[in-house]
């Protein structure tokens, strides 16, 4: 019987196997003799100039081969007029490689130039630059500003927001569905808000060999299953331990705003790098009016459980810190990839947090979600976040 066993064991496994042994032999070949069999039409290259630092008498630009095929940089130009450059380590670039180009030119401040770098083939690639601005280098006056608009944009609009807790703790069931509905319905304009402004920065920054369209929902889809997976466990361990449920499903809209917020905070630093925003009191304002409303979404279920000051306020630090490092980042090491995986990452955390808050008001009496209270509070959400956001 073991024998058998052993037996059956085996073939199991050769048939998860074999499989895998054929396709490596398909893609040997392919990529191997058979590789003329793929020679049909002229590859084209492509560069992508992921970031141009402007600093003393200097312009840096920083270059990835995004196409199929190596290439050589063979000169580099500043609105149509070829400059003397360097490019570190060294010209030759295989797929997907960086470089740095470095162009001596005394630029100026708050003008637009066009930057242009030619390959070995004549070919040209270009990027344009409304208002050139100095580089950013961390200085502790620096952090310190930075840490400043995070804690503007992040810490306070969502601790301001928690203080709405004792009035929704003294509400009626009905009202208080009205509240978990309207948190759902903040998270559901946020998890869109980060969609869309993964794909923009995607189109901006990214080249077309990355297909951001399939990149943002493959890495949301991914963020949603994984968190899902955890919060169900975390829901589930809180209903056996000493952690309430309320908390255990607040702390989730924690990390999802927070997730949201650290995208939030790259796309500001990044900004400031580029000179390409002003912080003016409008401006923060309209972020502040805009992040209060996510602490009434923290607030709403912690509301039903025991009052608890210190973990509220933690709470409201996980939500909001994350844009002050954001901030730093992008600020300092700003890279459109990192910028599209994080908000991708976010978008997919609250898509899980209003599945788990829509699931607590079915669990709390309202089964189909179809009363006025839910549906009112859903769309009374996303009005107030698309209101707050024309502001910014």
């Amino acid at each position: 019987m073991e024998l058998n066993s052993k037996s059956s064991k085996g073939k199991i496994i050769a048939s998860g196997v074999i499989p895998f042994v054929f396709l490596i032999m398909l893609m040997a070949y392919i990529f191997g003799p058979g590789s003329e069999l793929l020679d049909l039409g002229v590859p084209l290259p492509e560069i992508t100039m992921e970031k141009i630092n402007f600093l003393d008498s200097e312009i840096q630009v920083t270059v990835r081969n995004t196409g199929p095929i190596p290439v050589e940089v063979a000169m580099a130009d500043i609105n149509d007029r070829i400059q003397p450059a360097a490019v570190e380590p060294d010209r030759y670039l295989q797929r997907y490689e960086t470089a740095l180009v470095r162009i001596p030119f005394e630029w100026n401040e708050a003008e637009p130039y066009r930057i242009g770098i030619t390959i070995e083939d004549g070919t040209r690639f270009e990027k344009e630059i409304e208002a050139a601005a100095p580089a950013l280098e961390p200085t502790f006056d620096l952090l310190i500003f930075f840490a400043i608009i995070g804690t503007y944009v992040g810490i306070i609009p969502v601790m301001i927001g928690l203080l709405w807790l004792p009035f929704i703790k003294k509400i009626s069931k009905q009202k208080y569905h009205f509240f978990l509905a309207l948190t759902a319905g903040l998270l559901l304009f946020l998890g869109i808000d980060s969609v869309e402004e993964a794909l923009e920065v995607s189109k901006e920054s990214l080249a077309d060999s990355f297909n951001a369209t399939l990149l943002v929902t493959t890495v949301l889809v991914s963020s949603f299953l994984g968190l899902y997976y955890t919060g169900e466990k975390l829901v589930n361990r809180a209903k056996t331990s000493r952690i309430a449920k309320p908390v255990a499903i607040a702390l989730m809209i924690s990390i999802g705003i927070g997730l949201h917020n650290f995208g939030e905070g790259l796309a500001i630093g990044a900004a400031v790098g580029m000179g390409s925003i002003a912080f003016s009191t409008f401006l923060i304002v309209g972020f502040a009016l805009h992040n209060t409303t996510e602490g009434i979404a923290i607030a709403a279920p912690m509301s039903r459980g025991k009052l608890m000051i210190g973990k509220l306020a933690a709470m409201g630090l996980i939500a909001g810190s994350p844009a002050i490092f954001g901030a730093w980042i992008g600020g300092f090491v700003y890279s459109p990839f990192t910028s599209v995986l994080f908000l991708s990452i976010g978008a997919g955390a609250i898509f899980q947090v209003i599945i788990t808050i829509l699931k607590w008001i079915r669990e709390e009496g309202d089964k189909n979600l179809s009363s006025a209270a839910v549906a009112s509070g859903f769309v009374a959400g996303m009005v107030i976040m698309y209101l707050t956001g024309i502001l910014i």
